[in-house]
């Protein structure tokens, strides 16, 4: 997968809980769950939005871009 969500990783350094999290923005913690893994094709600028003003962070903080190994 190129595209890597840190999100856990924000939320350690944070000190900060899934289940606060998805309840301050307004998500299930099944949604930011799914989030966290990788495991959706996309994410709302709003929900992003959220996530950072919640956390203080920039979108970048939770988004990394990895090359995949085999270019096509």
């Amino acid at each position: 997968m190129a595209i890597v969500v840190r999100l856990d990783v924000m939320l350690a350094l944070r000190k900060a809980r899934s289940k606060d999290l998805a309840e301050a923005i307004g998500i299930t913690e099944a949604n930011l769950s799914l989030l966290k893994s990788g495991k959706v094709k996309g994410v709302r600028f709003t929900t992003l939005e959220a996530i950072c003003q919640q956390l203080d962070c920039q979108p970048g903080d939770l988004l990394e871009y990895v090359p995949d190994d085999n270019p096509a």
